[in-house]
């Protein structure tokens, strides 16, 4: 059996981690006359350009945030199907989705200051398992309508994601750990959304 190139691996993840980092939230923002970090709720990502700008400059937000994290996977993809004897694919379509969500979260080009990793994570998801994405996408807007809270709805859809791999990829173990790592990830993102929900002061 031929072996990987490791260069091709870590090269992979590591470009994945820069396009994680793209700025989509400050760009986007900013062509609307709004500093997203100086304003609203300070987060770079989907919810707050949402409240400040409203849904037009969200959704291109979103569609860029969750664009990044499809292409990691992607790249993965690319990279062990070039291989004569190739590992399976999901091995660095996880390190590299990592990467992605990694890079949104904590972008070494902003002083490590970034987005709560929902939308790019659920990009990630959406190639790995692509109906359990489009069910969950439906349900956060759903949630998000329900309860008011954006934080809320994510923080929902983040927790099933473990669940639907449990149930439905229970032959491979290590599926589970790696989604879990990574709702872990989101989750700890979330943790000053959680802190102000419990004392009632969470935004929509």
């Amino acid at each position: 059996m031929n072996d990987v190139n490791p260069l091709l691996i870590i090269g992979a993840v590591i470009v994945s981690y820069f396009l994680g980092t793209f700025p989509s939230a400050l760009i986007v923002a900013k062509r609307g006359g709004v500093d997203v970090t100086a304003a609203g709720s300070g987060n770079p990502g989907t919810s707050n350009v949402v409240r400040l700008l409203g849904w037009k400059y969200g959704l291109v937000v979103f569609i860029a945030d969750v664009l990044k994290g499809s292409a990691s996977v992607g790249l993965a993809w690319i990279v062990m199907n070039t291989q004569p004897d190739a590992l399976r694919v999901s091995y660095l379509a996880y390190a590299c989705g990592y990467a992605a969500v990694i890079g949104h979260t904590f972008p070494v080009t902003r002083k490590f200051v970034g987005g709560k990793g929902v939308a790019t994570g659920g990009g990630v998801m959406y190639v790995l398992y692509p109906v359990m994405s489009l069910i969950l996408c439906s349900s956060w807007f759903v949630l998000r309508k329900i309860t008011g809270k954006s934080s809320v709805a994510s923080l929902v859809i983040t927790i099933a994601v473990p669940v639907y791999v449990a149930i439905w990829r229970n032959d491979n173990m290590w599926e589970l750990a790696a989604a879990l790592g990574l709702v872990g990830l989101i989750i700890i993102r979330h943790l000053p959304n959680i802190r102000r929900l419990k004392s009632h002061q969470e935004n929509a």
